[in-house]
C-alpha cells in the first residue's frame, strides 16, 4: 500500500492553485474543488496519472445549493457535481466537487474515463438537470420518460399532498404505454447482419422471476446468444433520498431499512455512523459490539435468501425451502432482540435502540452450532452439483480491471482476486478487534461469486461468536446530548432541562453544519451514505451509494455472447434487489 501523501497539494502544484481549493470535511476526506473546464484533466490524473490511482469512480452525485445557508468558505454555485473516487494502493477516497450556476448546468462527461459513469450521469439528470455533454445515451433511468422536472431539486415537491391530484385518463395511458416502448434506433443500435436480417428483441421483465424484482431488460439477440443487453431500472423507485431531505435525522432510520430490503442492519450502519460523524458521537463499546453481530447475522439471513434463490435459478426446487427455513431462525433471534424481523430498525443514532434482552445469548448460541452443518450439506447439495457446475462456471466472467472500472464492489468484486473488505481495510465499529478471514476467487465468474458468499456466512459465524463469548458490559447507548435526551430525574430539576428534552423528542437532534460520509460492507457490497448538513433538524442532502446500482450496470458486459440461460445465472449470481438499486 502506498502511504499517502498530500493529494490536493500534489494537484494544486501540478494543476495550479486556482485549480485547487481545498475543503475542511466531518469525515477527513480529502476534498476539493476544481474548475468546470479543468474537471476531465484533473479525473483522467487521477485515474492514470497519479501514483496510487483513483482507479474506481465510487459514486457521483449532485448537491442543489440554492436554499443552503451555511457554506463558509466555498465556492458560490446553484448546484454542485460531487465525485467520490476510490483508490485501492492508497486506500484513500477522494472527493471532487465542481460548482455550476444556473437553471440548465451541464459538466463534461466521465464516460471515457469510467464506464460506470454512465448511469452516474443519467441520474445527475434524472435527478437534478444537471446534463452531462457528450454522454452517449443521457436519458431519463429512474423516472418515467415522461417525468417533468427533476425530483432532488429543492423546489420539486416532497410529499404527494404537495402535488396535483393523480389522475389517468385514456389519452395520458396510451402516451405512457408508447413511452416505455423500446426503440432500438434511441438507443444507436441500426446493426443488420450481413443477409440484411435484424437481430431479434426480446424483452425480459419487469415481472420476470429470474429479475428478482422490478427489472426490465432488453435483449439484443442472434437467435439464442446474446447480442447486447439493456437494462431498463426505476420501477421501484420510491425517493428515498428525497425522504432522507424532508425526515428528521432519528425519524429516517426506518426508511433506510428498505434500501437493501434483505438485510436492512446493513443499511443503518453507515447512515449512522455518517451521522454519528456529523455530530462528534461516540459509542459505547457495547453498542459496537451488538450492532455489529447484528449486522453479521443479517448477512448471513441476506446470504440464505440468495443461496436459495440461486439454487432455483439454476432449477434446482428444494435449496430454496431449506434456506428460508434457516433464515427463520435467524429472524426468531433478531425478533427477541428488536421486536421486529425483517425490519427492525434497532440501529440508533449513539448506540442501538434497547439492551440485549435476557437469553439472548442461548439463542445465538443455538444458531452458531446449528448453521454450519447445514451449510456443509448445502455446498453438496449445490455448488458440488455437476449441472450447477456446468451452467455457471465460464459464465458472466469479469476481469478485476474490468470490476473496478465498472464499479464492482464487495463480493462481486473479491470474486476476481482482490483481498478488498472495508471491515479489514477501514474498519468501524470495532471489527479491528475480531479475527476473520476475507475469501476470495480469481475467475471473476458466476460460481467464483457464489463460492465467495458461502465462505462469507462461515465468517460470519466466526464474528457472531467473538461476539458472544466478548459482549462488553456498560450502556447501549451514548449519553451525548444530540443522541439521549435528559434523564428524566434531571428534566424535573429546572424548565430549560425539560424545554430540551421535548424539543429533541418533537424535533428531534439539530446537528452542526457540515458533511460526512461513511461505508460499510454490507450483504451486497460496499454501501455508502454521504450526508450535508446545515445545521437543522434535518439533513439537506441524502446521498445513498448502493452497491448494486453499478453492478446492475455492469450486466450487459457480462452476458454479451452468453445464451438467455446464461442470463439467468448471471443474474443470480450477482445477488442483488431493486429497492437497493432504484431507492
Amino acid at each position: 500500500m502506498i502511504v499517502s501523501s498530500n493529494i490536493i497539494q500534489d494537484l494544486a502544484s501540478r494543476f495550479g492553485g486556482g485549480s485547487v481549493e481545498p475543503q475542511s470535511t466531518a469525515d477527513d476526506v480529502p476534498t476539493f474543488w476544481t474548475p468546470k473546464e479543468k474537471v476531465r484533466e484533473v479525473l483522467e490524473y487521477l485515474k492514470t496519472g497519479v501514483e496510487g490511482p483513483y482507479r474506481m469512480l465510487y459514486d457521483l452525485t449532485a448537491i442543489d445549493e440554492r436554499t443552503r445557508r451555511k457554506r463558509h468558505g466555498q465556492p458560490e454555485s446553484d448546484f454542485t457535481v460531487v465525485y467520490h473516487l476510490l483508490s485501492f494502493d492508497r486506500n484513500e477516497d477522494l472527493r471532487v466537487k465542481v460548482a455550476l450556476k444556473g437553471e440548465s448546468p451541464s459538466i463534461p462527461t466521465a464516460t471515457g474515463i469510467w464506464s460506470s459513469a454512465n448511469w452516474y450521469e443519467r441520474e445527475l439528470w434524472d435527478m437534478f438537470g444537471v446534463r452531462a455533454e457528450g454522454h452517449p445515451n443521457l436519458r431519463r433511468i429512474l423516472m418515467p420518460p415522461t417525468w417533468e422536472g427533476h425530483p432532488l431539486r429543492k423546489d420539486h415537491p416532497a410529499r404527494r399532498t404537495e402535488m396535483e391530484r393523480y389522475t389517468l385518463p385514456l389519452e395520458k395511458e396510451v402516451k405512457e404505454e408508447a413511452a416505455l416502448g423500446f426503440v432500438p434506433r434511441e438507443w444507436g443500435i441500426y446493426r443488420t447482419e450481413e443477409n440484411g436480417t435484424e437481430f431479434m428483441f426480446l424483452n425480459m421483465g419487469p415481472h420476470h422471476p429470474g429479475t428478482h424484482g422490478i427489472f426490465r431488460i432488453i435483449l439484443e439477440l442472434d437467435g439464442e446468444e446474446i447480442v447486447n443487453a439493456f437494462p431498463d431500472i426505476g420501477y421501484h423507485h420510491r425517493g428515498a433520498e428525497k425522504m432522507g431531505e424532508r425526515q428528521t435525522w432519528h425519524t429516517y432510520i426506518p426508511y433506510t431499512d428498505r434500501i437493501d430490503y434483505l438485510a436492512g442492519p446493513l443499511n443503518n450502519f453507515p447512515y449512522v455512523l455518517a451521522v454519528e460523524r456529523l455530530a462528534g458521537i461516540e459509542v459505547p463499546e457495547r453498542a459496537r459490539v451488538a450492532r455489529v453481530m447484528l449486522a453479521e447475522l443479517f448477512r448471513i439471513a441476506s446470504h440464505l435468501v440468495w443461496y436459495g434463490t440461486f439454487a432455483q435459478d439454476l432449477g434446482q426446487l428444494t435449496p430454496v425451502f431449506l434456506t428460508f427455513n434457516d433464515r427463520e431462525r435467524a429472524y426468531s433471534i433478531i425478533e427477541a432482540i428488536a421486536g421486529f424481523r425483517m425490519h427492525p430498525a434497532w440501529f440508533r443514532v449513539g448506540g442501538v435502540q434497547s439492551d440485549l434482552p435476557r437469553g439472548w445469548d442461548r439463542l445465538v448460541r443455538e444458531f452458531i452450532e446449528y448453521l454450519p452443518p447445514r451449510l456443509m450439506e448445502y455446498e453438496k447439495l449445490i455448488m458440488e452439483n455437476a449441472i450447477v457446475r456446468a451452467r455457471t462456471k465460464g459464465i458472466g466472467r469479469l476481469t478485476l480491471e474490468q470490476a473496478i472500472d465498472w464499479g464492482v464492489t464487495g463480493p462481486n468484486l473479491r470474486a476476481c482476486g482482490i483481498e478488498w473488505d472495508f471491515r479489514k481495510k477501514r474498519p468501524y465499529s470495532g471489527y479491528e478487534q475480531f479475527e476473520f478471514e476475507i475469501p476470495i476467487a480469481h475467475e471473476g465468474d458466476s460460481y467464483a461469486r457464489a463460492s465467495v458468499r458461502v465462505e462469507e456466512m462461515r465468517q460470519s459465524l466466526r464474528i457472531m461468536e467473538q461476539c458472544l463469548e466478548n459482549m462488553p458490559p456498560g450502556p447501549f447507548k451514548s449519553d451525548h446530548p444530540l443522541a439521549t435526551p435528559p434523564r428524566k430525574e434531571r428534566t424535573m430539576r429546572d424548565i430549560e432541562t425539560l424545554i430540551g428534552h421535548f424539543l429533541s423528542v418533537s424535533w428531534g437532534p439539530v446537528v452542526p453544519a457540515g458533511e460526512a460520509a461513511a461505508g460499510t460492507e454490507a450483504a451486497k457490497g460496499n454501501n455508502t451514505y454521504y450526508l450535508v448538513s446545515d445545521g437543522d433538524t434535518s439533513s439537506y442532502r441524502t446521498r445513498i451509494r448502493t452497491p448494486s446500482f453499478p453492478h446492475l450496470q455492469a450486466l450487459p458486459l457480462m452476458c454479451k455472447g452468453f445464451e438467455i440461460a446464461d442470463l439467468i445465472a448471471i443474474l443470480g449470481s450477482i445477488d442483488f434487489v431493486m429497492g437497493d438499486v432504484d431507492r
